[in-house]
């Protein structure tokens, strides 16, 4: 007996190639994540963000005011997207995440200017995420400078060798040091419950098929919703857990301020761990094998690592990728617990990233339990 024999070997080819021909969703997965990955690493992905939204409040309205405003926004860097009357609403803007930048010039700014003083101009931004906003303070002077430079005509000619001449205080809110893991840390609590929660009930219906004790589930009285309740329910618990080993290491190996509620938090991480349990159980009602339930999970994933603004600056992608970002549960997380947790923000401020969840959640429930009911029949 030979020890190869190349007709044993093209039998177990044939064989795998006639297996993966039958496992239609392994085959799907195979060519859909390297096209996932070409899309979003090709085209979604931005890490140089241009026209974030801004708030500006103009008290000097004068040519050499709107001639800053219109450099600054000719640099892409901004968008003026809010003109509000006082900083109190402007504040309120950055910590619902409505704006990245607050732009407040003062009074008198062109009269100064054109005196040949140094005036002040006032920028605020959202460092909660530094890499967001690092392009347009490292040109800031730049950009302001080139847009006066139309203005300063005639007898103001003379103030164009004294550039810069204009002094940007620089306010860093929420995070003055700009420090990196004060943004990847809470966002990570999002990424770590997203895979764990969903992937442990994408297997709670295919292993019961595969173990075959499936059929001893359905004898059972009890209706889809309760089953439902009664398969991801422990899981939840599993969550608070590894919530608390997140926020425990936040404070004690990393340091981050906890400045909202506690209990906000908990309400909401609670609504979260919820929401990824029931799209798990969702891909078991739909998955043959506990392994299609694993790369169903792994699909959902990916985008919710890269579209939901936990590595990349969210408003720095193209529309269409935020448009997908919006309907991932991970993206209004990411705003939730960062909100709470840097900024302090209420359930008023965020109350636009809590009802995508709850929907999210009533859709995903529904149709997980139609899936089980056919299941059923």
């Amino acid at each position: 007996m030979s020890l190869l024999s190349f007709a044993r070997i093209t039998a177990v080819l044939r064989k795998e190639f006639i297996q993966m021909r039958r496992d239609r969703m392994t085959f799907a997965m195979m060519i859909g994540i390297p096209v996932m990955q070409l899309i979003m690493f090709g085209f979604a992905i931005n890490t140089d963000p241009r026209h974030l939204p801004a708030a500006l409040i103009d008290r000097d309205h004068s040519a050499i005011s709107r001639a800053l405003t219109t450099a600054i926004e000719n640099s892409t860097y901004m968008a003026i997207t809010h003109r509000p009357e006082h900083e109190a609403a402007a504040e309120k803007l950055m910590r619902e995440g409505q704006v990245n930048y607050i732009l407040i010039i003062p009074e008198n700014f062109g009269r100064n200017l054109g005196r040949g003083d140094r005036p002040q101009i006032l920028l605020v931004t959202d460092a909660t995420d530094p890499s967001a906003t690092s392009g347009a303070l490292n040109s800031m002077d730049e950009i302001i400078n080139s847009g006066l430079r139309r203005e300063l005509s005639g007898p103001l000619a003379g103030l164009i060798s004294a550039l810069p001449s204009v002094d940007v205080i620089l306010h860093r809110r929420y995070n003055p040091a700009g420090i990196t893991h004060f943004n990847i840390v809470p966002g990570l609590l999002g990424i770590i419950l997203a895979m764990t929660m969903s992937m442990m009930t994408a297997v709670a219906i295919t292993r019961e098929n595969e173990r075959g004790t499936m059929e001893n589930l359905l004898a059972m009285p009890i209706k889809p919703l309760e089953m439902m309740i009664g398969k991801i329910t422990p899981y939840i618990f599993i969550g608070y857990v590894q919530t608390a080993v997140v926020l425990i290491a936040a404070q004690l190996a990393f340091d981050i301020p906890f400045v909202g509620s506690f209990l906000f938090l908990l309400g909401v991480v609670t609504l979260y761990i919820i929401v990824n349990l029931i799209i798990g159980f969702l891909f078991s009602t739909m998955a043959r094998t506990q392994m299609q339930a694993l790369q169903m999970t792994f699909f959902l994933l990916m985008p919710q690592i890269l579209l939901s603004g936990f590595m990349f600056p969210f408003l720095g992608m193209p529309a269409w990728a935020q448009f997908i970002g919006e309907a991932l549960p991970a993206t209004h997380f990411m705003r939730l617990v960062r909100g709470i947790i840097l900024k302090g923000a209420t359930a008023e401020d965020l109350v636009m990233d809590i009802w995508p969840l709850l929907l999210i959640m009533a859709v995903t429930g529904l149709l997980a339990i139609v899936r089980y009911r056919q299941t059923l029949d």
